[in-house]
C-alpha cells in the first residue's frame, strides 16, 4: 500500500514540474518496480509491455478512429447537422443553442474526439447564435458542454483506452453508450430550458422552418445517418469487430470527403500528420499508464483500498458515490485522461470485486470525463473554445457552463441509480 501512494505522489511531483504525464507515469512505474522486484525484472517488464501495447491487434482502432474523425470534419457534416437540428428547435426560446447540443451529438457518432467536436461546432453554431442576439454565456456554454459528447456517443476514443486498459470488451462498450447519450443530451437541452426561462434574452427564439424545409434539412444529413448506422450497426449486429468497424469508418469517411471535393492532396497530408501525432501521443500515454498499471497491480493498494473503503461505506453502490466524488474534485484541478489513467489501476478492482458491470463504470467514467472537460478552472474545452474566439472572455466562459455542469451531475446520478440505461443495448448482443 505505502508503494503504491509513494508512486502516485511521484506521478504528481513530476506532472507539478511539467514532465510530460507518459513520462511521469513511466517513471514511477519502472522505479517502483525496480525498487520491489529488482531492476532486471522492471525493465523486463517495461520492455514487454511497450511491445505489446505497440503490436496489440485491438489497438489498431484508436488511428482509425482519429482518422475517421479528421476525414469527417473536414468533409463539412458539421454545418449540415446543425442546419437539420436547427430546423426542428431553432425557433423556439434557446433553439440554436438546443441545435448545437444535438449537432454535437450526431457529429460525436461519427467522430469520438471532444475537441474535435467543440471545435467544429464553434466555428458553425456560435456565428449562428451571435447572430441571433445569443448571449455569450449561452452560447459558448452550450457548444462546450455539446462538445463533450463526441466522447461518450460511440466511437469514442477513452472507451477505447478504458477498455484495453480494463480488458472489457471494446463493441460492448461502444453499444453501452448509444442511450446514456440520447439521456446527455436531453439533459443538456434541459439546462438550455433553464437558463433561457431565468433569462429570456439569452437565447431569442430563431425563425421556423416548414415542414418541407425541415425535410430537406434531415435529407441532408444521409451520409452522418449511413456512415454510424454501417459502423455503430455492424459492430451491434456481429456483422465486425470494433476494429473492423473503425477501419470501415475511416474508409467511408474517406469517400466522403472525396465525393464533396474537400479533400486536395494538401489536405490528405494535412489530415495525416493530425491522425498521426494524435495517435502518437495517445499511445505514448497509454504505455505510460500500462507500465504505472503494472506496478499497482504489484502492490496491495488495490485490495487494500477496497477494504478501507468498505469500512466506511458498506453499501456498494454508495462506494461508487465515493468514487465519483473524488473524480469530481480531481477534474477540477487537474487534465482528465490523466485522471482516468492513474485511478483505473486502483478502483477498478474494487468495483469488479464490488460485483458491477465494468461496461457500466466505463460508461460512469466517461461521463466523469465529460464533466471534467467543461469544469472551470481547467475545463480543456473551455481553452479550446477561447482559443478560437479571443474576443470571449475565459471568465464569460466560466459562467455560462456552470447550467451545464449541474445538469451532467444530474446525468451522473441518473446512470448510477438506473445502470440498465447503460447496460441494455450491450445485454441484447449476441
Amino acid at each position: 500500500m505505502t508503494e503504491a501512494v509513494l508512486g502516485f505522489l511521484a506521478v504528481f511531483v513530476l506532472a507539478f514540474l511539467r514532465v510530460p504525464l507518459a513520462v511521469s507515469m513511466s517513471i514511477a512505474g519502472i522505479v517502483g518496480l525496480g525498487l520491489m522486484r529488482g531492476w532486471a525484472p522492471a525493465f523486463a517488464s517495461t520492455s514487454q509491455t511497450i511491445f505489446e501495447t505497440g503490436f496489440h491487434y485491438v489497438l489498431s482502432v484508436i488511428p482509425l478512429f482519429v482518422l475517421m474523425g479528421n476525414f469527417v470534419a473536414r468533409a463539412g457534416m458539421a454545418k449540415e447537422l446543425f442546419t437539420a437540428a436547427n430546423a426542428f428547435v431553432g425557433h423556439r426560446r434557446g433553439g440554436l443553442a438546443m441545435a448545437s447540443i444535438i449537432a454535437s451529438g450526431g457529429f460525436g457518432s461519427i467522430c469520438g474526439s471532444s475537441i474535435a467536436t467543440a471545435a467544429t461546432m464553434t466555428r458553425v453554431a456560435y456565428p449562428e447564435m451571435k447572430a441571433h442576439g445569443y448571449k455569450d454565456t449561452l452560447a459558448t456554454g452550450a457548444i462546450a458542454s455539446g462538445g463533450t459528447l463526441g466522447i461518450l456517443i460511440p466511437p469514442s476514443t477513452i472507451l477505447v483506452i478504458y477498455g484495453i486498459i480494463t480488458e472489457t470488451d471494446i463493441g460492448r462498450l461502444f453499444i453501452a453508450g448509444i442511450l446514456p447519450g440520447i439521456v446527455a443530451i436531453v439533459c443538456l437541452c434541459m439546462a438550455v430550458v433553464f437558463v433561457t426561462w431565468r433569462d429570456p434574452e439569452a437565447g431569442p427564439p430563431a425563425k421556423r422552418f416548414t415542414w418541407k424545409e425541415r425535410l430537406a434539412a434531415v435529407r441532408g444529413i444521409w451520409g452522418v445517418a449511413l456512415l454510424f448506422a454501417l459502423v455503430i450497426g455492424g459492430i451491434y449486429g456481429g456483422v465486425f469487430t470494433a476494429t473492423e468497424g473503425a477501419g470501415i469508418g475511416a474508409a467511408g469517411a474517406f469517400v466522403f470527403a472525396l465525393a464533396r471535393r474537400t479533400l486536395s492532396p494538401r489536405v490528405l497530408l494535412e489530415v495525416l500528420i493530425e491522425s498521426s501525432r494524435t495517435t502518437a501521443m495517445l499511445f505514448m500515454i497509454l504505455i505510460g499508464a500500462m507500465i504505472f498499471t503494472n506496478f499497482i497491480n504489484f502492490t496491495t493498494m488495490p485490495g487494500d483500498l477496497r477494504d478501507f473503503v468498505l469500512q466506511f461505506s458498506p453499501h456498494p453502490v454508495m462506494v461508487v458515490v465515493m468514487m465519483m466524488g473524488i473524480y469530481l474534485a480531481l477534474g477540477m484541478v487537474m487534465e482528465e485522461l490523466a485522471i482516468v489513467l492513474l485511478t483505473i489501476p486502483v478502483f477498478f478492482p474494487v468495483i469488479t470485486g464490488l460485483g458491477f458491470d465494468p461496461v457500466w463504470f466505463g460508461i460512469l467514467i466517461v461521463t466523469i470525463v465529460e464533466i471534467g472537460l467543461i469544469s472551470p478552472p481547467v475545463g480543456l474545452n473551455l481553452f479550446v473554445i477561447n482559443s478560437l474566439l479571443p474576443d470571449v472572455k475565459l471568465t464569460t466562459l466560466y459562467k455560462g457552463v456552470w447550467p451545464f455542469v449541474v445538469a451532467d451531475i444530474v446525468r451522473l446520478g441518473i446512470l448510477i441509480a438506473v445502470p440498465a440505461i447503460a447496460l441494455w443495448l450491450p445485454n441484447l448482443m449476441q
